[in-house]
């Protein structure tokens, strides 16, 4: 080997481990400043709820204080969008939810590709939807209520929080599965759409446990069904929609992202320290409280989970034919 070659090969080792050591260097002194998580809808939901929930065990864990910011708007693609240009350093994370799955084939031009500029940290929980109805509807089961709308179609109209939600999302899976033909009627938010369902304006609602499960406690509308793969501990007697409709479900699950590029060490470490939480008691029940329940997996599980439901819910959607520009 000659003396030149053998020059060239020692500095390109050295200019290896500069950034090598750099991003342990950065791992071992994260976060070295505030952290925001930046979430894609408005407060008090239950996702702004489970992002603060983590906010608060992170910034006792790790020394520094993590701030969940909203940034509601455009289906979550604001907040999303955001986190992608911001640098790749940890201190901005993203709540990821099924928007971020939903989104990739709901629009047609987005100025990112989720899969390839987000990187997953780790899931955080998961919750169910409650197929409710107003007392007066004439059904009190799922298989009386595809009955009744096979034999009434395009009369029940369907109610979500908006077109592309997860709500929306699930009753699609939900005729896509049945063949039963139902109204989407999309509104802008889910308390709306549930003053709506409980005066009877509309007939049927795919709503997340949190803002449903009082409303059926208290008689003003009747749960049908749960579209988790199993019972729901809040609603132990209400059946699972897969009990009449084999392999049907539809669970929100949300997480933490951050942007491509962000040093696997940071990554790890965060992972390592939400699990952590979500192996805590206290905020294992306070996720039940939510209507949901942990969700923990490795950045790799996280980033299958996600692509995964990306293909699945990309199939409801363009079965439903809807899209937003």
């Amino acid at each position: 080997m000659t003396s030149s070659r053998r020059k060239f090969l020692r500095l390109a080792a050295g200019a290896t481990a500069i950034p090598m050591f750099s991003r342990f260097a950065d791992a071992q002194t994260y976060p070295s400043r505030p952290v925001r998580i930046i979430v894609g809808f408005a407060a008090a939901g239950a996702s702004d709820i489970a992002a603060r929930l983590m906010a608060q065990w992170l910034s006792e864990r790790m020394g520094q204080q993590f701030v969940v910011e909203n940034r509601p708007g455009a289906g979550g693609n604001i907040a999303t969008e955001a986190v992608i240009r911001s640098a790749p350093d940890g201190h901005t994370l993203l709540l990821v939810g099924p928007p971020n799955a939903i989104n990739a084939t709901l629009y047609d031009k987005l100025n990112f590709n989720f899969l390839r500029d987000i990187a997953p940290v780790a899931s955080i929980n998961r919750e169910p939807s409650v197929v409710q109805v107003t007392p007066s509807f004439p059904t009190h089961s799922i298989a009386e209520f595809i009955a009744y709308a096979k034999a009434n179609p395009r009369k029940i109209s369907h109610a979500s929080a908006g077109a592309g939600t997860a709500g929306h999302i699930a009753g699609e899976m939900f005729k896509m599965m049945t063949g039963v033909e139902m109204v989407h009627v999309p509104y802008r938010g889910g308390a709306p759409a549930v003053t709506d369902l409980i005066s009877g304006v509309v007939h049927v609602m795919f709503g997340n446990v949190l803002t449903s499960i009082e409303q059926v406690r208290a008689g003003k509308l009747r749960a049908l069904a749960v579209t988790s793969a199993t019972r729901h501990d809040a609603l132990p007697g209400i059946p699972t929609v897969s009990e009449v409709v084999p392999g049907y479900e539809a669970t929100s699950v949300y997480g933490i992202g951050a942007p491509a590029g962000t040093p696997p060490a940071i990554i790890e470490r965060l992972n390592r320290e939400i699990n952590a939480g979500l192996a805590d008691p206290k905020i294992r029940a306070r996720l039940a409280d939510l209507g949901s329940s942990a969700f923990a997996t490795s950045p790799t599980e996280y980033a299958q989970f996600i692509a995964a439901e990306t293909e699945r819910l990309g199939k409801v959607v363009k079965f439903s034919g809807a899209k937003v520009e």
